[in-house]
């Protein structure tokens, strides 16, 4: 759910740039190669969800911000294990076409998944075992940790949500289970 959030969201930001010649996104802040600010990005969805929410007192909006941003920083992390398997994919193809610079690309290497997020160290070590041919046992204690651990985020990202809910109307909740916030 949240890749289909993100592909969306980014694909809507990058047809309004093109409407906008090349300027766009939710603030008119422009997301051009060359020209993305990922802080800008965020402070363009939250508003943009502000206003599809319906907020339009600054005092109401204070209130519920930070649990949509907290909603939004635990689906980041859920979702940051989700985009290891790209980020696998991509460095495999790397190195399948034998790029010397072991998957980097302009000098940053291609991490933490597509939320942004780096891998957790029970996904990094998990990773690590079945790469390194690891024995089925141990591979099997650190697939237990690495399950513990998206537990532990899932239920997080559950509370975050059961917050959310609680100061939303109806119509709010509706509108943020749109935008993917509320499942």
């Amino acid at each position: 759910m949240c890749g289909i959030a993100a592909a969306l969201f980014l694909g809507a930001n990058h047809v309004s740039a093109q409407q906008n010649g090349g300027g766009g996104g939710f603030g008119g802040g422009g997301y051009r190669r060359g020209n993305f600010d990922p802080t800008q990005m965020r402070q363009d969805y939250i508003n943009f969800v502000r206003n599809y929410l319906g907020f339009t007192n600054d005092t109401d909006w204070s209130a519920v911000q930070p649990l949509v941003q907290k909603v939004m920083d635990t689906q980041r992390e859920v979702g940051s294990s989700m985009g290891n398997g790209f980020r696998k994919m991509m460095e495999a193809r790397r190195s399948d076409r034998g790029d010397q610079n072991g998957g980097d690309q302009g000098g940053r290497r291609f991490r933490g998944g597509m939320f942004g997020g780096e891998p957790s160290p029970e996904y990094t070590a998990l990773e690590n075992a079945i790469d390194n041919n690891a024995p089925d046992g141990q591979i099997k204690d650190l697939l237990a940790r690495y399950k513990t651990a998206q537990k532990a985020k899932l239920d997080a990202l559950k509370a975050a949500q059961d917050n959310l809910r609680q100061v939303l109307t109806i119509k709010q909740e509706g509108a943020a289970s749109v935008l993917g916030l509320l499942d």
